[in-house]
Order: structure tokens, then sequence, then C-alpha cells
């Protein structure tokens, strides 16, 4: 008998016919990532992970040195491949969730990613992260997938957002967000929280690979917003 959910473990591919230098060099990336069959966002890959991390990986020229934190990181396939691509890279999951940062640590050990030394793990609570002095100055980049799942959860996420902005006012929030309701919407929260959007064409993404976007999203509306603050 088990004495727990039975680990599945889902394999991702990221390739490329060019090198950094654009040269025609063929490259590849191979992620593991972990899953468990339990009742809780953090222990699944959502559909909106691997689009973050297509983009990610297709950008990772510009990753080599950034510092990075993923917020929300669950089983962590846009920072494991971030820090993959020579990022400095901060994962985070609720401080309330220690199972959920376990899991998150097993993902970056499953990819020979040594935690404190490759990688690192932290607890961070939306809404309630007060400390983001510690933050400041420190991040080029924060990243976040399907983090707006649930209305109640967007001005925690806005907020915490937009303390870490404004102690690294050239950072930006890249996150990918899966349309669940065209009644929900984060505009007014951004415009509250003096933030602006971008948002990013994602139909030709792992186009060069040979990936076709349906692959990555299904039937499923995701988008990639590029969060800043205003000028």
């Amino acid at each position: 008998m088990s004495d727990g959910p039975q680990e599945q473990l889902k394999r991702f591919v990221f390739s490329s016919k060019y090198n950094l230098r654009g040269e025609p060099q063929e490259e590849k990336l191979e992620v593991i990532i972990p899953e468990l069959l339990l009742p809780s966002y953090s222990f699944y890959t959502w559909p909106s992970a691997p689009v973050l991390a297509w983009f990610l990986w297709e950008h990772r020229h510009e990753l080599v040195g950034k510092r990075i934190l993923e917020i929300g990181s669950g089983t962590a396939l846009p920072g494991i491949v971030a820090a993959k691509c020579g990022a400095k890279v901060i994962l985070s999951d609720s401080a309330t969730l220690p199972k959920s940062l376990a899991h998150t640590r097993r993902s970056c050990q499953l990819n020979n990613l040594v935690v404190n030394e490759h990688i690192h793990i932290i607890g961070l609570t939306w809404g309630l992260f007060l400390n983001s002095h510690d933050f400041a100055g420190q991040l080029d980049l924060i990243l976040g997938s399907d983090c707006f799942y649930e209305p109640a959860v967007f001005e925690d996420i806005i907020v915490s957002v937009s303390y870490l902005l404004e102690g690294n006012q050239n950072a930006k929030f890249l996150c990918t967000y899966q349309e669940r309701s065209s009644d929900w919407s984060i505009e007014h929260l951004l415009a509250k929280w003096n933030l602006r959007c971008q948002v990013h064409n994602i139909s030709n993404l792992g186009a060069t690979a040979g990936l076709d976007i349906h692959e990555l999203v299904g039937d499923h509306s995701i988008h990639l917003l590029e969060i800043s603050r205003q000028v």
C-alpha cells in the first residue's frame, strides 16, 4: 500500500534550431516536473506555465545573470527554465503551504539544481508580504504563471507585485494568465496601484522550433502580460 499520492513525472523539452548567437545550431533543454494527484493548485503544471517557460526559452540570451523571483511557483517550470538558462532565480510559494514549498524543492532536485547553491526557495504569501525592502535593488524580473486563478486573490497579488516593483523600478512582472471568465479583470487594480500592462503576442511562440502554439494552450485562452510601474 502506498504511503501517499503517487508521483508522476512530466517531461518538457525546449528546443531551437539556432544558438544564442543566431547561428544555425540546434539547442535543447529538457526539464522534468513532478506532479501529485492532490486537490491543490501547486502540485500540477497548469497550461500557463509551459507558455511562460517557452517565452523565457526563446529569450534565454536575455536571462544570463538576471536576478529573477518567481511567485506562486508550485512545480516551478518557468523558474527552473530561467535558472537553466543562466539566471539567478528565487522560487517562492505561500509560507502557509510547506508541502507546496517541499514540492518546489523536489522539482529542483529532479533537474539537478542544488537549493541555496544554484537556486533559492522562500515562503512568500501574497498580500502579507511586508518586507519588500529585502529585495530592493535586487530584482530584474518577477515571474508568475496562472496566479490570477481566483478573483479573491487578485489584489493580494497586485499589492505584492507593486511593492516589489517599487523597490526595483527597472524590473517588470512577466506573467501568463488563463482567461476563465470575461467578467474577471485586473485593469482597475493596475490603475489603483499605479501599474501599466502590455500584452505580448504569443501566436508564433515556439514556431521556429516547429511547435504549434495550440499544442501548449489547447482549448484555453492564455495571455502573456508584462506589468511594470507607471512612469
